[in-house]
């Protein structure tokens, strides 16, 4: 008889290393971008030890970004800041109060 094993993880965030949901994307991206920049500038001719402090250093801020973003605001929290952030503070409502209160008439 053949044993399968079940996914237990069903429904639960994609989480690496304790990396939690968009944050993959933020340091995988981001790694690449670094990657991708280096090579454009060690191919335009700059020095090979100025492009591997480029990249190392880089590199070292996404890692160290990502995993205090993670960490500060969770697996949603950067989401929710964002849409934070574009909502209003407050409403603004110019309108006369009498025009609330005064009774609408309907003509036929």
């Amino acid at each position: 008889m053949n044993n399968y094993n079940i996914n237990k993880g069903i429904g639960r965030t994609v989480e690496f290393k304790g990396l939690k949901a968009q944050y993959l994307f933020i340091f995988a991206g981001g790694l690449l971008g670094i990657l991708i920049l280096v090579m454009v500038l060690y191919m335009a001719g700059l020095n090979s030890y100025a492009c591997l402090f480029i990249g190392v250093g880089g590199a070292s801020l996404i890692i160290w970004q990502t995993f205090s973003l993670n960490k500060k605001y969770g697996a949603y929290g950067l989401m929710k800041v964002g849409a934070v952030k574009s909502h209003p503070r407050y409403i603004i409502c110019r309108k006369p109060i009498r025009r609330y209160i005064a009774k609408h008439t309907t003509t036929k």
